[in-house]
């Protein structure tokens, strides 16, 4: 009977060794891989905060190419608007010095009747010399045969 007492004392011994050693592997194969998943995690926020902070930085450089472009755009407006009443002063201007020429053409042909007549002749003399000059070239730039 102690034969069969000393090998349930072995194998009770043997099972708690064996349990001991099992659970310490198991514990420590837990533990690995819990370690691995909070590393992967840790890994995985960083990314995750890495990506926030890029589409946030690129959300505030989106914001200021709008707000740039929008000054841009409001500057050349108000360009255009200074270069369109500058124009249209312009036109005013050179239609009341139209009618300011005119006037005086009508003027110094009552006063001095003579010298508009000598005007109009010169005038039309510069006309004819323009004209013969102009001929005068296309002759000399059209090859002769």
């Amino acid at each position: 009977m102690q034969h069969n007492l000393f090998n349930v004392t072995q194998l009770f011994l043997f099972s708690v060794v064996f349990f001991i050693v099992g659970f310490l592997g198991a514990w420590i194969i837990r533990t690995y891989t819990v370690q691995n998943f909070k590393k992967n995690l840790k890994r995985t926020e960083g990314l995750l905060e890495s990506e926030r902070l890029i589409k946030e930085t690129l959300r505030k450089e989106n914001a200021l190419a709008f707000l740039l472009k929008e000054n841009v755009e409001s500057e050349l407006g108000s360009k255009i608007k200074q270069a369109e009443d500058i124009i249209r002063v312009m036109d005013e201007d050179i239609l009341l010095l139209q009618k300011s020429n005119e006037e005086t053409e009508k003027l110094f042909q009552i006063t001095q009747p003579e010298l508009y007549s000598f005007k109009l002749k010169l005038i039309e003399a510069n006309n004819t010399i323009s004209r013969l000059k102009s001929q005068l070239q296309e002759r000399q730039s059209t090859p002769q045969k």
